[in-house]
């Protein structure tokens, strides 16, 4: 009975032996998939900053698009307005000419006022971007010009 029971007592510390080596193993496994699973979740955030990243160059992008729009808008406006008051003297009453080719002009100065708006207003900042914005001095500058052009317009039409 004791040859049993020292038996018993080796075949218990074989499996309390294996059991710590796959517990062991399996411990070392988990570890491994730890330091994965932290790569991965690395890689994810830098994926996720540069989408972020990305985001904000497509906001600026747009703006700019956005601000030359209304600079074409005014552009096209302050030739319409030179050109039908070219065109229509003669044709149309006095009054009814200048009065066309001034809402025009005067439409062409909006434009170009809400440029400059839009663009230095854009709402909620974005992300830090890794293109640069158009210098908002140089919009005011280049808009003011036009601006004075389109004044110069409608003063030329009246007098």
């Amino acid at each position: 009975m004791a040859q049993a029971a020292a038996g018993k007592a080796a075949s218990g510390e074989a499996a309390i032996k294996q059991t710590t080596k796959a517990v062991a193993e399996h411990s070392r496994t988990i570890a491994d998939s730890a330091k994965e699973l932290e790569k991965s979740s690395a890689q994810v955030e830098s994926s996720a900053d540069q989408t972020t990243r990305l985001a904000a160059d497509r906001t600026i992008l747009a703006a700019e698009r956005t601000y030359a729009s209304w600079v074409r808008t005014g552009l096209f406006s302050l030739a319409s307005g030179i050109g039908a008051h070219a065109l229509l003297t003669g044709v149309l009453p006095k009054w009814l000419v200048q009065a066309d080719a001034s809402m025009l002009v005067v439409f062409s100065i909006f434009c170009f006022g809400a440029a400059i708006w839009r663009h230095l207003n854009p709402g909620p900042p974005p992300p830090a971007p890794n293109v640069r914005r158009i210098p908002g001095l140089v919009l005011i500058l280049v808009n003011t010009f036009l601006a004075l052009v389109s004044a110069a317009a409608l003063i030329g039409i009246w007098v």
